[in-house]
């Protein structure tokens, strides 16, 4: 087992892959989700990395969800399409929905689609960094509120929990290897990063939850312990929280009776469909750049724009490898010995190591 913690991405792939295809995963399932949780990790954000593998695995071994489950067209129009997950893998069903988005756009200028009843989808800007690849501009907005369990964010100026982490993410091509990913929680801090801070042993930032009594608290676990979060910005982004519920409710999945909202909904629009792509491209790495230049303020070493961070982090760790905390590193371990599944085993293979040796 590789030593204080430290795991090659390459290596972590492999395992996060053989453990979903031990647990009942096709190949080509297990593939998505675990490249999708690594990227996340390599991209600086570990509150949707392979913390949730264990996660996944619960979810699985309890029937909450299918491992196996394909999405299917509920609904097509020329520039629309809403998608059923059929309980499967949310990360499978949102790299699905961004690629059929990507693709009816190249044909008609845009397409947007919605779906439901699928799992945690992941990183948003996994699925925003698609569409800007792929010469597009990708929008995610992913909203959930109201009802019994609609979640532990309290609205401006309520005293208990009513919205989700609701994130927004948006991608836009550069032309080179940092594409513009503007991707965040609509939450001060996202569920996942409460979830890392409490693994570590570290407060979170002043003004970011309150305890289950509505006292402002630094200690993750008050959340857990039936505390909430708060929105940034106070009433614009518990505005911005309502706005994800609206754009996800085109999927349909809300309830009158208990007043609940939920759904995911994405947006991709090819550039070509304004301007050759190469111009808009240079147009906008120029535009960035003149931003970058940007004399810095004191405390700070440059000014970076959305996008730069998460490739400044993936440079490092494919270099260092990825730090998985002890605590996360044991649920893996057990879901791997439940599953017969051993983490010493030189699992990667050869497509493996080149997926991960360059940004």
């Amino acid at each position: 087992m590789p030593s204080k913690n430290h795991h090659q991405p390459s290596a972590l792939h492999a395992l996060t892959r053989q453990l979903l295809m031990s647990a009942g995963a096709p190949r080509h399932i297990a593939e998505s989700i675990a490249q999708a949780l690594i990227n996340a990790n390599l991209a600086g954000h570990d509150s949707h990395g392979v913390l949730h593998v264990s996660t996944y695995l619960s979810a699985i071994d309890s029937g909450a969800m299918d491992p196996a489950a394909e999405p299917t067209v509920v609904k097509e129009t020329d520039r629309t399409i809403v998608l059923e997950a059929n309980k499967g893998s949310g990360i499978y069903l949102a790299k699905r929905a961004m690629e059929m988005a990507v693709e009816k756009a190249k044909q008609v200028e845009t397409c947007r689609v919605s779906f439901v009843r699928g799992h945690h989808i992941g990183r948003l800007g996994e699925w925003a960094e698609l569409a800007a690849r792929a010469g597009c501009i990708g929008i995610i907005a992913s909203g959930r509120g109201g009802g019994p369990n609609g979640g532990n964010i309290l609205p401006f100026g309520g005293a208990s929990g009513a919205l989700g982490t609701n994130p927004l993410a948006v991608g836009v091509p550069t032309g080179d290897d940092v594409p513009f990913v503007l991707d965040f929680a609509t939450s001060v801090v996202a569920g996942g990063k409460v979830m890392v801070a409490e693994s570590l042993g570290v407060d979170l930032p002043e003004g970011s939850i309150v305890d289950k009594d509505g006292n402002p608290s630094v200690d993750p676990s008050d959340v857990r312990k039936g505390g909430g979060l708060l929105a940034f910005g106070k009433h614009k982004g518990y505005a911005m929280s309502i706005l994800t519920c609206l754009l996800g409710g085109l999927s349909g999945d809300f309830d009158t009776d208990a007043r609940s909202m939920r759904g995911v909904y994405m947006q991709a629009m090819d550039v070509e469909a304004f301007l050759p792509l190469d111009a808009y491209q240079s147009g906008v790495r120029a535009f960035l750049d003149g931003i970058k230049a940007t004399p810095p303020a004191p405390g700070f070493d440059e000014v970076l724009v959305p996008g730069d961070y998460e490739h400044n982090c993936r440079v490092a760790r494919l270099g260092s490898g990825i730090s998985v905390p002890p605590d996360v590193w044991g649920r893996i371990q057990a879901c791997a010995d439940k599953l017969g599944v051993s983490t010493d085993e030189d699992l990667t293979e050869p497509e493996d190591l080149a997926r991960y040796t360059s940004p």
